[in-house]
C-alpha cells in the first residue's frame, strides 16, 4: 500500500504543475518518462511555497512557511510525509541526493517576500534570484544528470542562468501586480515612478546574456532531458520577445502572456528542429 500512497504523492504534484502552469506542464510532457514525475515533484514543492507568500493573507504567513520548511526537513529525513506534494518532494530529494543547502537558500527567498520592500539592492536581489530561481534550476539539474555528478557540476552554470533568465522574466511581466498588489520591486535600484523604456532595455540586455548561457547549457543536457528543457526555454523566450516589443507603460498596463494556440505551434516547430539536429 505504500506504493500506492507514493503513487497518489506523486499525481498530487502533477495536478498542482498542470494547474498553475501550463508552460512548465507541457515542458515536463516532453521529459523522459523516467524524469517527469520527479521534476513534477519539485515543481509541486515550489509551487506551494511561492503560494504561502503570494496569496494567503489572512493567514500568519511567516507561521505557515515556518511550518512548511520544518515539515519539508522532517519529510527528508523520515522519508515520509502525510502532505503528499512534501512526500513526493522528499522521495525525489532523497533519490537523487539533492543538497538541503539548496532547498534552505530557496526557502531563504521564500521568507524575503514576507516582507516586500519598494527596491532591492543589487546584493539583495542577486540573493533572491539565486534562491527563489537559479537554486531551483539546480535542483532539476540533479534529476537531469540521474547521478553523473561530474555532469552536474560542468552544467551547474549554465542551469543557473537559465533558471535566472526565466525568473526574471517573471518578474519583467508581473511588475505591476507584484508593485501595486504585493508591494514588491525585484529589480535593484528602480524607483516605479520613473520607469522607462531605457530602464526596461537595460533589464533586457541582463536577461539576454542568461538566455545565451542557458540556451549553451540546454545543448549539452543528456538526451533525455534535452527536449523537454528546450520547449520551456522556447516559450519563455518567445514571451520575453513579446514584451521587449513592447514600450514601458504597455507591460504596467497589462500581464503579457502567450496564449496556448501559440505555444502549440512553438511546440511543433521546436519538435521539428530537435527531430532534425537543427538546435
Amino acid at each position: 500500500m505504500r506504493a500506492l500512497f507514493d503513487k497518489v504523492s506523486y499525481r498530487s504534484s502533477v495536478i498542482v504543475t498542470k494547474s498553475y502552469s501550463t508552460s512548465f506542464s507541457l515542458g515536463i510532457m516532453l521529459l523522459d518518462k523516467t524524469l517527469r514525475q520527479h521534476v513534477y515533484a519539485i515543481y509541486g514543492f515550489v509551487r506551494f511555497a511561492d503560494e504561502i507568500v503570494d496569496t494567503f493573507h489572512e493567514h500568519d504567513k511567516a507561521h505557515l512557511l515556518n511550518d512548511f520548511k520544518n515539515q519539508t526537513h522532517d519529510a527528508i529525513s523520515r522519508g515520509i510525509s502525510l502532505n503528499p506534494i512534501l512526500n513526493s518532494f522528499q522521495k525525489t530529494v532523497n533519490k537523487f541526493q539533492i543538497d538541503r543547502d539548496l532547498i534552505d537558500t530557496f526557502l531563504k527567498s521564500m521568507e524575503m517576500d514576507l516582507n516586500p520592500i519598494e527596491a532591492y539592492s543589487r546584493e539583495e536581489y542577486e540573493e533572491y534570484i539565486l534562491g527563489s530561481a537559479e537554486v531551483v534550476g539546480l535542483m532539476c539539474l540533479k534529476v537531469f544528470c540521474y547521478g553523473d555528478q561530474e555532469q552536474y557540476e560542468a552544467l551547474s552554470h549554465e542551469a543557473m542562468k537559465l533558471g535566472s533568465a526565466f525568473q526574471k522574466i517573471n518578474f519583467l511581466r508581473d511588475l505591476n501586480a507584484d508593485y501595486y498588489d504585493l508591494g514588491r520591486v525585484y529589480f535593484p535600484n528602480i524607483d516605479m515612478k520613473t520607469f522607462d523604456d531605457s530602464v526596461k532595455a537595460e533589464i533586457e540586455a541582463d536577461i539576454e546574456k542568461d538566455f545565451k548561457l542557458g540556451y549553451e547549457g540546454i545543448l549539452k543536457l543528456p538526451k533525455k532531458a534535452r527536449f523537454g528543457v528546450y520547449i520551456a526555454y522556447v516559450y519563455y523566450y518567445s514571451l520575453f520577445q513579446k514584451i521587449r516589443a513592447l514600450p514601458a507603460d504597455a507591460i504596467l498596463e497589462q500581464r503579457v502572456r502567450i496564449a496556448n494556440r501559440n505555444k502549440y505551434g512553438l511546440l511543433l516547430s521546436s519538435y521539428f528542429k530537435h527531430s532534425f539536429n537543427l538546435l
